[in-house]
Formats: structure tokens, sequence, C-alpha cells
């Protein structure tokens, strides 16, 4: 049953804890929810679809609907022999669904464990870590047009799947409800240990053959020693994606910067870490007020309690200045800045 509200606070419902309104707020629980819901949004020009929060950062109030998909449930369907598919119902939080595959004996997307937000906006991003992508498991996704009411299905392909990247964040920016997302998985899969500090957990924990549970049980630890919990410290994970460049700018950047952080990308590409540019700075654990960069991790940036959204964003756009003024790259930003009568679907 569709649920309409208005002037609703969304500090509850965005992991940074900034305290704005929305004029409208509507949430739906299922499928044949969609027609209510779609009429009540005629008229409407201002409209997102609001997943688990942690992917935003608003500066404002918002004068529009934020559309709250809470579609649960979690469908199991044999391929063949080796293969299951899962129908995921996009209300579903992601770190749970991650913990039944493993419960389940179920390869492919253990490394992903701990990833905040739910699963409809993990298409969105093409969430990832660890040398894992949702495009690496990715089947389809089911939605609706938000215009038409027409239902719609996505593979792989026409999903447009890039570095957290997809058609979602570009040409159907806004447009789609995400009401089911769908992953091939294995029964016999291959444990992705690539990553040296997975390597380097594996090896000081003895986990000489690994096993799903244990590789869960790594990316969990690890992630919790580099990044603040937002139920204690507001915060969006981390803030900025890692620069793509060239052999050759990387080769003019490693010549200066000999302890320069990278990683080769399957096209050949030089994927520089974010996080590594930030320290090298001077802005690890750099603080303004009650807005700063967390301790232990450059990347994240941490509202220490108090802080809104516009103060954030200046904070920012002054990384991104020093950084560029220093090495000549221009971070983008992972997490979707909410501005007034934007529209976005997160």
């Amino acid at each position: 049953m569709t649920k309409l509200y208005e002037q609703v606070s969304l500090k509850n419902y965005n992991s940074f804890g900034i305290d704005v309104n929305a004029r409208r707020f509507v949430t739906f629980s299922s499928e044949e929810d969609i027609p209510q819901l779609l009429d009540s949004l005629r008229g409407e020009d201002n409209k997102f679809v609001l997943g688990g929060g942690s992917n935003i950062l608003f500066t404002s109030d918002y004068d529009g609907t934020v559309i709250k998909n809470d579609i649960k449930g979690i469908r199991e369907k044999q391929i063949n022999e080796n293969e299951i598919l899962l129908s995921i119902g996009a209300g579903e939080i992601w770190d749970e669904v991650v913990d039944y595959t493993v419960q389940k004996n179920y390869y492919g997307i253990e490394n992903l464990s701990l990833i905040p937000g739910n699963t409809g906006a993990a298409p969105i991003q093409n969430i990832g870590a660890y040398g894992v992508e949702l495009k690496d498991v990715f089947y389809s996704l089911e939605g609706y047009d938000i215009e038409s009411g027409e239902k719609r299905i996505f593979n792989l392909d026409e999903c447009k799947f890039g570095y957290r990247d997809s058609i979602f964040k570009n040409e159907l920016k806004g447009k789609i409800i995400i009401t089911k997302v769908n992953l091939k998985l294995s029964k016999k899969g291959k444990l992705n240990t690539n990553y040296i500090s997975m390597k380097n957990y594996l090896i000081e924990n003895n986990f000489t053959t690994p096993t799903l549970s244990q590789i869960r049980e790594a990316v969990i630890n690890i992630r919790n020693s580099k990044l603040p919990d937002p139920k204690k410290l507001g915060n969006a994970g981390s803030f900025f994606k890692n620069p793509i460049v060239t052999k050759k700018e990387y080769d003019e950047l490693n010549q200066k910067y000999s302890t320069l952080s990278y990683f080769i990308s399957e096209d050949g590409l030089y994927k520089i870490s974010a996080g590594w540019l930030i320290e090298k700075c001077g802005l690890k654990g750099f603080r303004v007020g009650n807005v700063g960069t967390h301790v232990n991790q450059a990347l994240v940036i941490v509202n220490y309690g108090g802080a809104n959204g516009e103060e954030i964003l200046k904070f920012v756009e002054n990384i991104q200045t020093k950084v560029f003024n220093e090495f000549g790259i221009l971070l983008e930003p992972e997490v979707n800045i909410i501005n007034n009568n934007q529209q976005e679907y997160l």
C-alpha cells in the first residue's frame, strides 16, 4: 500500500545525518502499489527514489517528492548444476543479501560485504570493492518508467555499467523505479583474494584455504578498521572516485611521486588512489568545524555532529581544489550531491 506524508525530516534517511525536509514523502512495498504511486506523482517535477540513503549529501530542503522503495524478498531459481539466479527486492538491505548468499554457499558477492545501502541502489552505482563489481554477477533488473508506467527489464549490456556508473546515473537518471535485481551466482566459484589488504589479512589469520565465510569476515574486519560506522559518525563512505589516467599521465606522476598508489584496470588504464592523493596534500584527519576527513581514511568525509550540507560541500570543494593544485587531477564525487530541484535516484 502506498503511503504519502507531508514535510518529512530526512535526517534518519541519510547516513550523513543531515537534517533537511522533503516537501512530500511516499513509501511503497510491492509492485502492485506502482500504479497508485505513479498516480500520486503526476504533476510533480522534482522526485527521486531513495534507497538506504548511504550515498547522498543533501545541501538543502528538498522541494519535491522523495520515494522510499520498501519492496522486499529473495527468490531462488536453479539455472544449472552450478549456477543459481537470485531475484532480490530493491528494498532489501544489501549487506543482508550478501550474508544470505554466504550462508547458502553461493559465490560471487562476498567481497561486497558491509557496503551500506539497499539492493536497488547497487546497480545504479555499480558498487564494487576488493576486486569485485556488481556487474561481474549481474543478470538483469526489473523496474518501471516513472512517466509512462511501463514495466521494463534491463540486461547487463543495457545497463551500460562503468566505474561506479550506469545508465541510471546518465540517460535514465531519475526516470526508472527499480523493483528487482537479478544476480547469477555460483555454487562452486573462485574466490577473489588479489587485493593486498585481503592477502595480508588472510596470511595474518592463517586462512590458507579460505572459505566464503572467512572472506566475508576479512572484508568486514578490514572495512571496520578503516571506515567509521555511520551510526556513530555521519558519513557516506568513500566520497570520491579513484581517478583514472593514461599510462603517460601515470608515468609523469610516478616520476614526481615514487610512492604513488595505483591499480591497473582491465582496460590497461591506471586507477590512482584518491585517498592517497588527499593524504599527500596533508588532509588526512583534517577538520574544519564539524566537518573533516577521517583520521584512518582520508577518502571518507565525516560529519562530527551538527554540520549542514552546505558546510560539507564547501569542505569537499576545498579538497578538490588542493588536490588539483598539487596533482592536476580533479577528484569526482562518488556521493550523489542533492541540490534543491535536482532529480536523482539514490
